[in-house]
């Protein structure tokens, strides 16, 4: 079963590391991107004022992505499953897949059906919230783009981490979720 526990140890040759890290460059990239996007929509609340109910807003909401998005979201889930497909990609090279890899180690294609599904519908539900946030007002606007700038700002680094200690030598223990029938 392709969703079954594992425990592998994969290939950290220079090919291997390359295909890998072509994969996490580009997921760290739109990462980052949406990064610098947000930032300073977040912090201008900061500099033009807020009520209390407004700070505690920010604070409290700040906090709750920090565990619910960066915490559970990404490092619980997003990042080892990303991890693992990476390296899935680095034994098991194709040559649009490699060309692919940050949307491959998002799980956005090459995946199991419910992979895909709650890939897929990740991406159409952030791009349907951000659509939404986009018409907020200042410093509303401001107070949901902190919590969620600190979201990323957990995942990304912890991707990196995990990235990092795969190289050196952590085994993966989740399943890249690719197709039955896929070589594991």
């Amino acid at each position: 079963m392709t969703s079954a526990m594992v425990r592998l140890f994969p290939p950290r040759t220079p090919a291997a590391v390359l295909i890998a890290g072509w994969g996490m460059l580009g997921v760290v990239a739109l990462l980052a991107s949406a990064l610098a996007r947000l930032t300073p929509l977040a912090i201008e609340p900061l500099t033009t004022g807020m009520t209390p109910l407004q700070w505690a807003l920010y604070i409290g909401w700040s906090l709750f992505n920090l565990y619910a998005e960066g915490y559970k979201g990404f490092q619980k889930a997003f990042v080892p499953r990303s991890v693992a497909r990476a390296f899935y990609l680095a034994r098991y090279p194709r040559p649009l897949h490699v060309a692919l890899a940050p949307l491959f180690c998002m799980g956005l294609f090459y995946a199991n059906r419910k992979r895909l599904i709650l890939s897929w519908g990740l991406v159409i539900g952030v791009t349907a919230l951000v659509t939404l946030v986009r018409g907020l007002d200042q410093p509303w606007r401001g107070i949901v783009d902190a919590g969620v700038v600190l979201g990323l700002s957990y995942g990304t680094v912890a991707l990196l981490i995990a990235f990092f200690a795969v190289l050196r030598g952590r085994p993966i223990t989740v399943s890249p979720q690719v197709p039955d029938g896929a070589p594991q």
